[in-house]
């Protein structure tokens, strides 16, 4: 026991020790729960989240793919008629390059694929989505 002198009356009174330990024990407690709550809902988030941006991603990779794959199909044709090319044909790489704006080694798959031209009448294919007529949504999965 500790004796105080009383703030009111001026009485010297007695208070057990430890007696205000109990509420500073109960806020730290409280705020713990609160904090293993929070990191809790946090994660749960995330969870929901983060597939849904990587689908996102993905999606987005693939059409910029189809993309390039169609303005390389538009260069092919472009090609063809310019040097008379026949249907079946391989198109050679300069002259596809030249109706490419910043030539054929700027259209590059932003996933990492390679682009393989194809014969005229053949569309373009990449290495991780496909060809633009039949495109695979998820790279890798092919």
């Amino acid at each position: 026991m500790t004796e105080v002198k009383c703030q009111n009356c001026g009485n010297i009174v007695q208070v057990p020790k430890g007696s205000g330990t109990s509420g500073w024990l109960i806020g730290c407690l409280v705020a713990a729960v609160v904090g293993i709550v929070g990191v809790a809902v946090v994660g749960l988030l995330a969870a929901i989240a983060i597939p849904s941006f990587v689908k996102a991603r993905n999606t987005a990779q693939m059409n910029a793919c189809i993309n390039n794959m169609r303005q390389i199909d538009s260069a092919k044709e472009q090609a063809a008629i310019k040097y008379s090319i026949k249907d079946g044909a391989e198109v050679p790489i300069d002259q596809v390059s030249e109706f490419v704006a910043g030539g054929l080694g700027a259209r590059k798959c932003v996933a990492g694929g390679v682009y393989k031209i194809n014969p005229l009448g053949e569309s373009p294919e990449c290495s991780l989505h496909g060809s633009m007529d039949a495109p695979v949504a998820h790279p890798g999965r092919r």
